[in-house]
């Protein structure tokens, strides 16, 4: 079977881990903040705060940002449900904003009409979470003018897009965001097993979730100074959303090809658009202001009666592919809120043709013809 995606394990990786097993330190020790400085300085953002996955980073931001019940968070529906739960996980409530027909990112003309409405209803959202689908940045100066306009706060959820850019910087720098999340999952551009980090340029955002990632939990000199070197004071709720020395030590080591990794996929994408342009399907659309990271590629089959069939085809000639995403608001528990069929047209239609195909820096050129070849007989 060749999978829609894979991590790339080198000998220094694994060394990087051995290397910490082997120290004193296995949980939070100096590879942590050695890997969130490394991330900071690779995106040009200011404060960087490694977790134990790109979901609890999401949290942490809307907490941090003041996310709570009474507001409300606004996202896409083409993503994995974390980026609409982290909403609710604060007891906020959550919409969505349709996406573009292009770039399968959140529309900046739907956020407008959508903000104007809200706006005379007096429901306008706290934070906006835009999601770089597949590794391609959504339109953020224009989503970043609206914030301006209307007042919410930006989480840039860049899980797929680390290694990639926008206007000729790295996504994660944070000129249009407060806060922006990436996820270092196996399948994504660089993994530490399970993790995620959130970026940002304000100090007091960082301290933030910096305590919050860690039980609410301040150590204050002044209080150590008073009652022992010892003493440690809670003071807000939060939650063990730690990264560990081992997470971080192969994060570092795989952020030193993130380059490397980033050409690869690109290469392979590339090709698969030379490979698949006679074939009725469409292609990634391709922003002229943006570089993808290249998470995904993403097919778009000109008859969504045919998906199925295909889907199921590629999988019995070992071909692992793979759909992203389910809209959110059509799984059962979104239902449940008062969400329908129809609500988001165009995420609901991107949906019902689309497959992820094989994409991953070790796959071969002689796996990917595989991959082509067994697409074409499914569609002939």
């Amino acid at each position: 079977m060749i999978p829609y995606g894979r991590q790339d394990i080198s000998s220094e990786d694994i060394a990087a881990v051995v290397a910490v097993l082997q120290s004193d330190w296995l949980t939070q020790g100096p590879a942590v903040p050695r890997f969130e400085k490394a991330v900071a300085n690779c995106c040009g953002a200011r404060h960087a705060v490694a977790v134990n996955s790109a979901t609890s980073a999401l949290h942490l931001a809307c907490l941090a940002l003041g996310l709570g019940p009474g507001d409300s968070l606004w996202t896409t529906p083409n993503t994995f449900v974390a980026s609409a739960n982290c909403a609710r996980y604060c007891g906020a409530e959550i919409d969505f904003v349709d996406i573009d027909p292009h770039s399968l990112n959140l529309s900046p003309a739907a956020l407008a009409a959508k903000l104007a409405q809200a706006e005379k209803a007096g429901k306008l959202p706290k934070v906006v979470v835009p999601v770089h689908f597949a590794g391609q940045s959504c339109d953020m100066s224009a989503i970043n003018a609206l914030a301006q306009r209307y007042g919410f706060r930006i989480v840039e959820d860049a899980s797929h897009a680390i290694g990639g850019r926008y206007q000729d910087q790295p996504i994660g720098n944070g000129r249009y965001a407060d806060i922006t999340v990436f996820s270092f999952h196996p399948v994504k551009i660089v993994t530490t097993g399970e993790g995620g980090m959130a970026l940002t340029n304000d100090p007091r955002l960082a301290e933030r979730m910096a305590r919050l990632r860690s039980h609410g939990i301040a150590r204050d000199a002044a209080a150590q100074a008073a009652h022992g070197p010892w003493y440690y004071e809670q003071v807000e709720l939060g939650f063990n959303y730690r990264m560990t020395d081992l997470q971080a030590a192969l994060g570092e080591s795989q952020l030193r090809r993130l380059d490397r990794f980033v050409d690869a996929r690109r290469r392979l994408a590339d090709r698969y658009d030379r490979l698949l342009a006679d074939l009725p399907l469409t292609t990634p659309w391709r922003d002229p202001a943006s570089a993808s990271a290249w998470h995904l590629y993403v097919i778009r089959l000109h008859a969504a009666s045919r998906r199925r069939a295909v889907f199921e085809q590629l999988r019995a000639a070992g071909i692992g592919v793979n759909v992203h995403y389910i809209p959110v608001h059509l799984q059962p528990d979104y239902r449940r809120l008062g969400f329908s069929a129809g609500d988001f047209p165009v995420a609901e239609d991107y949906y019902v043709r689309a497959i992820t195909l094989p994409l991953y820096p070790g796959l071969s050129d002689t796996e990917q013809d595989r991959v082509v070849a067994a697409l074409r007989e499914a569609l002939a």
